[in-house]
């Protein structure tokens, strides 16, 4: 182990502590923060899998999602190990998949916890998703000789200049890297400026794009539409952060005055601020109802519904004329478009985007999106919108095309793996 390795082991090991109890206090609301904490240091009951990839969330594992169907079609007979970091990755991956993966949290990045659960998987490929710099990870799978991709790897500029504090750290970690491939060109660069070599380094595109929608939600949204009323117009607030509900609460109440029969659609990223954004509805005066207590059967004047659910996001776009998506007018960094760009939805994000730089830009030069500074602009933009037709439906057409003509990376990476973890002759 270098030096700058086993420094940073040792502080990691001084930090567990402080680890456990956020997951103590966070357990305060939801008892699961404070289960499985074995498997956070590789004391899992999984299986021996032949492919572990790695997710971070939700987010991550809604993207690979197209990724792990086209591994268990063409590995049928190995195993595959899924494993998130979050409670909702977590959930989300045992809603996707069931019995078909097997499951468990990555370890903290210690080196004794991480040679637990190699032992127990033996994996002969790990694929990790997005932005996932592990040194320990990557020098455990290097000492064993397991091949690692990083898989629609990304970095934003944030990321290169915080990355670059360590960069003799990350050179190294890096360096333990069978292949990474990268969304865009830019994201290349940016991994090669912290150290990756050039014939590391291959461009496959966004797999986000290859999104593949389950059959029947569109016909799903389309009944909830005729459910509600037709000709209601239906606003989908979606993945909002703290500081933006009260925001976006106030503009349709501005908007329901020109549009008394607008509904609204607010979904929290978190379930553990469900509670604080139903309070907020609560004190806005308008009627709300919660799907987790009435489902989708709501009053005709009914004003608001809160999305106080997990994994019906592609539902709740299948119903929207118009989405803004949270986590942008608060310095979060924003969230996915591109899943209402599917439904042909135009997308409203707030200015801070950088988690998504690649593809916002594009999309809002097609004339998908629009980036508004403030809540006066959104306020504006959804004005034009609901009103106009015409407008909404050409910006929401100008979303699909774009989201249909960047898809191929799955093929890209699949052919890579296929590299790095041959296809016998029992699994063709």
């Amino acid at each position: 182990m270098s030096v700058r390795r086993w420094l940073y082991s040792g502080l990691l090991y001084g930090l567990v502590p402080l680890f456990l109890l956020r997951l103590l206090w966070r357990s305060r609301t939801n008892p699961a923060y404070r289960q499985r904490l074995g498997e956070r240091f590789g004391f899992s009951a999984v299986r021996e899998s032949a492919i572990w990839l790695h997710a971070v969330s939700v987010g991550e594992t809604m993207a690979a999602r197209p990724l792990i169907e086209r591994l268990l079609r063409d590995y049928p007979h190995e195993r595959l190990l899924l494993t998130t970091t979050t409670l909702t990755g977590s959930d989300t991956v045992k809603r996707l998949f069931g019995e078909r993966v097997e499951h468990c949290y990555l370890p903290y990045d210690l080196p004794g916890a991480l040679a637990r659960l190699l032992q127990r998987v033996q994996p002969r490929l790990l694929v990790v998703m997005e932005t996932e710099i592990w040194p320990n990870l990557y020098a455990a799978c290097a000492q064993r000789q397991i091949p690692l991709m990083v898989a629609n790897a990304r970095l934003s500029a944030r990321s290169v200049r915080g990355y670059t504090r360590v960069g003799a750290l990350v050179r190294e970690t890096l360096a333990d890297a069978g292949l990474i491939a990268t969304r865009s060109v830019q994201d290349a660069q940016y991994f090669q400026q912290l150290g990756a070599q050039a014939e590391q380094v291959v461009v496959c595109g966004n797999i986000k794009f290859d999104l593949q929608i389950p059959a029947g939600v569109a016909e799903h949204g389309k009944q909830l539409r005729q459910q509600w009323g037709e000709n209601r117009l239906v606003w989908v607030a979606a993945s909002t952060h703290e500081g933006e509900d009260a925001v976006i609460l106030r503009v349709f109440a501005q908007l329901r005055e020109t549009l008394p029969g607008l509904l609204l659609i607010i979904v929290p990223r978190h379930p553990e601020r469900f509670e604080a954004v139903v309070q907020l509805c609560a004190e806005s005066g308008l009627l709300y109802a919660r799907r987790s207590r009435v489902g989708m059967a709501i009053a005709p004047d009914t004003a608001i519904l809160v999305g106080d659910s997990m994994g019906e996001m592609l539902l709740w776009y299948a119903c929207a004329d118009v989405v803004f998506i949270g986590g942008s007018l608060v310095t979060h960094g924003g969230h996915n478009p591109l899943e209402a760009a599917a439904f042909a939805v135009p997308v409203l994000s707030g200015e801070h985007v950088h988690n998504f730089a690649d593809i916002f830009p594009p999309l809002c030069e097609a004339g998908g999106a629009v980036l508004v500074s403030d809540e006066v602009a959104l306020q504006a933009y959804l004005q034009v919108w609901l009103q106009d037709t015409t407008t909404r439906l050409q910006a929401g057409e100008a979303a699909k095309v774009f989201f249909q003509q960047n898809q191929g990376a799955l093929a890209c990476l699949v052919r890579h793996i296929h590299t790095m973890l041959p296809i016998t002759r029992d699994e063709q």
